[in-house]
C-alpha cells in the first residue's frame, strides 16, 4: 500500500477468520473486557449502570484477506464496517451463532468472492499489525448481508 493515509480500491473478499469474530466491551466506556460474561469494567463505577441495560456488549473484529488487482492484503474490520457485511450487530450475530454453531464458518463462505469498493488505512496504533478497513461498499446490486442468507439457510425468521 502507498504512503497515503487512506487508499480506496476495488477488491474481492477471499476469506474471513471465523474463529474469533467479536470481542466484549464495557457498554459505557467501550474498553475491552475479558470474554468471561461475569467480568465487569474496572474503570467504570458499577452504580453507573442501569439494571435494565447490559454492562457489556459485543463488537465485531473481523480479520480477513482481500485481493486487489495487484496484491493480496490482510485487513481487519471493526464494528461499523463489519455491520455492512453481516447486516446485524455483533451481539445479534453472537446470539445467532450460539443456536447455529456453524454460522460463523458459513458466513465466511457466503461472503467469499464478494466484490467491494473498500477504503483501507494504516493502523494508528503502533502495535497493530494489520491494515484497517475504514469503509466498505458492496459492488453487487443484489448484495445481501450474511445474516440474511444465514436466516434463509437455517429457516429462521427475522425478528
Amino acid at each position: 500500500m502507498e504512503a497515503k493515509e487512506h487508499t480506496t480500491m476495488m477488491c474481492t473478499l477471499l476469506a474471513i477468520d471465523h474463529t474469533d469474530f467479536s470481542y466484549r466491551a464495557c457498554s459505557l466506556c467501550e474498553r475491552t473486557l475479558p470474554d468471561n460474561p461475569s467480568s465487569l469494567c474496572r474503570y467504570c463505577n458499577p452504580s453507573a449502570f442501569n439494571p435494565r441495560f447490559p454492562r457489556s456488549k459485543r463488537f465485531f473484529r473481523i480479520l480477513m484477506s482481500i485481493a486487489s488487482d495487484t496484491k493480496v492484503f490482510t485487513v481487519i474490520c471493526f464494528d461499523r464496517v463489519a455491520k455492512v457485511l453481516f447486516g446485524c450487530s455483533a451481539d445479534e450475530f453472537f446470539d445467532f451463532a450460539r443456536f447455529h454453531p456453524f454460522s460463523a464458518a458459513n458466513a465466511s463462505r457466503i461472503l467469499e468472492g464478494e466484490m467491494f469498493k473498500m477504503t483501507i488505512s494504516k493502523p494508528k496504533n503502533g502495535n497493530a499489525q494489520n491494515l484497517r478497513a475504514v469503509q466498505v461498499v458492496p459492488l453487487k446490486t443484489g448484495f445481501q448481508p450474511a445474516i440474511v442468507t444465514l436466516r434463509e439457510l437455517y429457516g429462521v425468521r427475522s425478528s
